[in-house]
Parts: structure tokens; C-alpha cells; sequence
């Protein structure tokens, strides 16, 4: 989350996100203490064991914030077809990222060559 860098129309940019999406595997009391001390949402379905024994107002979850997160998933799962990224054949953090951008390229050009476009 440090690493998080939100560019604004204009000055600098923003260093925390407005709310942050994850499933049910991110439903942790810890998680969500963290993020509600930093002033950050949390779109975080409750696991149905926590469901049984939470006490006091329940978690409200932003449904429409919670759909759009169905956007970078699809774009992880895309990425993941390319078998050197999702093994991590690249071990430093900086060629690993040139592997990252290169099959973004490559998606691109796929899509803007094929009888489709």
C-alpha cells in the first residue's frame, strides 16, 4: 500500500487510495483495522464464519464498488496466460515489470492488427 501513487488533474499526487477491493480471503479483523486507521474504505465481503459471530453494526458492502473490482481481475487472469509471468521466471522487481509492460504491448498489438478492430 506505501507504494501507491494516485495522479490528480493537478498537484501532487495522492498517496491513499479512497477504498480498496478484495474477497472473501481478505476479510481479516487486522486488515480491516489498518485500513480504517488510514481513512481508507473497505470493499471486503464478510467470510460466512465471521457472519456467525460479528457483534454490532454490520458491514456495509459498496455492491457497485465491489463489481468494478471483476475489471482488474480479468486483466490479472489475462496477464497469467503468459507462462513467464505467472511462474516468475524474472526474479528482480525491475525486469519482472518489463515483463509485465511487454505483454501489455503484446495484448495491444494483438487487438489492434486483428480483422476486429
Amino acid at each position: 500500500m506505501d507504494a501507491v501513487c494516485i495522479k490528480q488533474p493537478r498537484g501532487r499526487p495522492r498517496k491513499r487510495p479512497a477504498a480498496v477491493a478484495g474477497d472473501k480471503g481478505y476479510s481479516f479483523r487486522r486488515i480491516r483495522q489498518w485500513l480504517r486507521s488510514h481513512r481508507i474504505a473497505a470493499v471486503i465481503p464478510m467470510r460466512s464464519d465471521q457472519q456467525a459471530r460479528h457483534r454490532g453494526r454490520p458491514i456495509q458492502l459498496d455492491h457497485q464498488a465491489y463489481r468494478r473490482r471483476s475489471i482488474i481481475e480479468c486483466c490479472i487472469a489475462w496477464l497469467k496466460e503468459y507462462r513467464r509471468i505467472a511462474t516468475r521466471f524474472e526474479k528482480l522487481a525491475v525486469n519482472f515489470l518489463g515483463m509485465i509492460k511487454a505483454a501489455i504491448i503484446h495484448r495491444y498489438l494483438n487487438w489492434a492488427f486483428s480483422d476486429k478492430a
